[in-house]
């Protein structure tokens, strides 16, 4: 007996430590019909009435806020149905304990309450007839929406929705807690290879002059740090090499001081590279594409951040980023508006590089005045000026002439209406090559095309200067942690790195400055600034026409990006390039064996700086009802008639 008791004092020690080092991350409950993840912050502290039993843990509760002297059983009904209409998380199921905030100015409100029956709704008083014990805040600053009691001590503590990433389009969920740092969201659905996303009532937010994101729920392409968790680049080597963030990235931190609510980081290609879906894909799964038939490509490299905005009515903003058509590219094939800003608006630390000459960081979302707002925000620092005229010159570069499809009139459709808008706009092609040919600089060889000039300048660019701080230190930190081995890389960087390191590093400053030439000419000759309107022209492409491009086929190798083509010059010449779903166009899905819908998108370009100006003509355009904010899923624009499905 002697020897067992000496056997277990000298334990004790051993299980105090243990016990220390254990941390609450919260719980998970369901409700009704929906499973919700419970914070263990505390948002305040309520006296619990005897009405209430203890010991039942944690019951769902919904906090109302009015200003109305003589609050009615009627008001608590439209209340009701005012949340229901607005916000996702709450559900009549958070009805069970009701606890109302007055933010009026009498001093004796009267209360005149008796909930419906039905409600089941126990009546937990009035934060100005009762005294409540406040823990971290006065209960009469609480936001309304649906909380969870703790019965034992009266904590109150906010309600995150749970969803699952059925579309693949996240690497985390994540969940703020506290100084600015987050973690990974320690919960989960049940779903097949899904990742489980937690979103907070929208109810708690009010947007404000210092706060216009507020509430924003946000996905965060999988470069950019976040403190306190991992940054991948789509990399599983990398992911497990390299330790947390300890800062975010100031681009993001924006966002956030801005009220934006951080839900999740998303997949990205790896190291930004252009890869198709599912062929180049090896270390991670390619997202899906809600559209159409399910079965296409989301593209690349944000193709996270456009498989989400297209899928997820719960998403309301991505921030991507691109060089050389990484939001772009996803924005048109996954059905909403994104856009790659005017060059060098926004600082990039923080952010995995690909190429410092061309890099910079945009948005996806289906919301037009949220896109402009958010874009504010990011590109405050610039000095950006709005413009209330816009240009009456419409250039189109490969623009449809017939309407021999239903793309092509979609296209013309679009065209006609924005040449009205502008006041009878004039619009004419643009045959850049042809235009070079006439005008191009002096110092240029006679014989060099636009083509010559700029066919190795991008994949140069992208490699040369991507591969020494990206690959280059992953090789060696990987090989040094790891006997010697070499990481995996995925066919697409591989290729591309390796064909860079073929090519002398001269070959970079001969790369660089082609693209000066080339942006000077753009800059100078083809569209250029104006006072009144910030530019002479717009300058329309078509960024995707209803083509489909399916996962589920056997390609070749991955090439190299060579040559010039439309999509580059934004690129090469630093200047805004913004894209505008304007409709869907049919075609028969080898998959379904039916019918289906994909997007079609218009490009435009505008001189550097008239962002706001492409902004606030965007969403004049959706006030006139020309162009169409997307939905979610299949199809972007549905308007029920039996199965009929009408567009833009």
């Amino acid at each position: 007996m002697v020897s067992a008791h000496l056997r277990l004092t000298a334990a004790l020690p051993l299980l105090s430590s243990a016990v220390e080092a254990v941390t609450f991350k919260g719980q998970t409950i369901a409700v009704g019909e929906n499973t919700y993840y419970v914070p263990p912050k505390v948002v305040t502290t309520l006296q619990v009435g005897e009405g209430l039993a203890h010991g039942d843990d944690l019951v769902p509760l919904t906090v109302f806020r009015s200003d109305a002297r003589n609050l009615s059983t009627a008001a608590v009904r439209d209340l009701v149905n005012l949340y229901e209409s607005t916000d996702d998380v709450f559900s009549t199921a958070f009805l069970q304990n009701i606890y109302i905030t007055y933010n009026g100015s009498h001093n004796t409100p009267l209360l005149d309450i008796s909930p419906p029956s039905s409600w089941k709704t126990k009546f937990l008083g009035h934060a100005a007839a009762y005294s409540p014990k406040t823990a971290t805040n006065s209960t009469t600053d609480i936001a309304p929406g649906p909380y969870f009691l703790d019965t034992t001590t009266g904590a109150v503590h906010e309600a995150y929705r749970l969803y699952s990433d059925v579309m693949g389009s996240f690497t985390q969920g994540l969940i703020a807690t506290g100084n600015n740092t987050y973690d990974v969201l320690p919960s989960s659905l049940q779903g097949y290879e899904s990742l489980t996303i937690g979103v907070p009532s929208r109810l708690y937010s009010t947007r404000t002059a210092t706060k216009p994101l507020a509430g924003v729920r946000l996905g965060v392409k999988d470069l950019y740090d976040i403190k306190g968790v991992k940054t991948g680049c789509g990399n599983r080597a990398y992911y497990d090499l390299y330790a947390a963030a300890n800062t975010t990235a100031p681009s993001i931190q924006s966002l956030i001081d801005a009220g934006a609510v951080i839900v999740g980081k998303m997949k990205t290609s790896q190291f930004a590279n252009g890869e198709t879906a599912t062929a180049d894909w090896v270390d991670y799964h390619s997202p899906f594409n809600a559209r159409g038939d399910g079965y296409q490509d989301p593209s690349s490299s944000s193709s996270g951040p456009g498989s989400g905005i297209g899928a997820y009515a719960w998403l309301d903003l991505a921030v991507g980023s691109d060089t050389g058509g990484s939001i772009r590219n996803p924005a048109q094939v996954n059905g909403c508006f994104g856009n790659r800003p005017s060059f060098d608006l926004v600082s990039l630390d923080g952010v995995m590089p690909m190429s410092p000459a061309l890099d910079t960081a945009g948005f996806l979302t289906r919301d037009a005045k949220l896109w402009q707002a958010a874009s504010e925000v990011l590109y405050a620092p610039a000095g950006l000026k709005s413009y209330s005229k816009y240009p009456r010159s419409i250039r189109t570069i490969d623009f449809p002439t017939d309407a021999s499809t239903e793309a092509n009139r979609v296209l013309l459709a679009f065209l006609h209406k924005l040449k009205t808008f502008l006041g009878n706009a004039t619009v004419s092609p643009l045959d850049y090559d042809a235009l070079w040919e006439d005008t191009k600089p002096h110092t240029v060889p006679e014989d060099t095309t636009l083509t010559s000039l700029l066919n190795l300048t991008y994949g140069i660019l992208i490699t040369k200067q991507q591969f020494p701080r990206i690959g280059a230190k992953l090789y060696d930190d990987y090989a040094a942690a790891n006997n010697g081995r070499r990481p995996f890389i995925d066919p697409v960087p591989l290729s591309r790195w390796n064909w860079g390191l073929s090519y002398p590093d001269s070959q970079l400053d001969i790369e660089l400055a082609n693209k000066e030439v080339f942006k000077a000419w753009w800059n100078s000759t083809v569209q250029v600034f104006d006072e009144e309107t910030c530019a002479d022209s717009l300058v329309l492409y078509v960024g995707t026409a209803g083509t489909p491009t399916y996962r589920n086929v056997y390609r070749d190798i991955p090439g190299i990006p060579l040559g010039f083509s439309s999509a580059r010059i934004s690129n090469m010449a630093g200047v805004p390039d913004m894209v505008v779903p304007v409709g869907q166009a049919r075609y028969n899905s080898t998959i379904t064996l039916r019918e289906e819908y994909l997007p079609v998108a218009v490009d435009i370009i505008a001189p550097h700086g008239c962002d706001l100006m492409v902004f606030s003509l965007v969403n004049e355009l959706v006030e006139r009802g020309i162009v169409g904010e997307p939905g979610t899923g299949s199809v972007m624009y549905p308007r029920a008639t039996g199965d009929e499905r009408i567009y833009y």
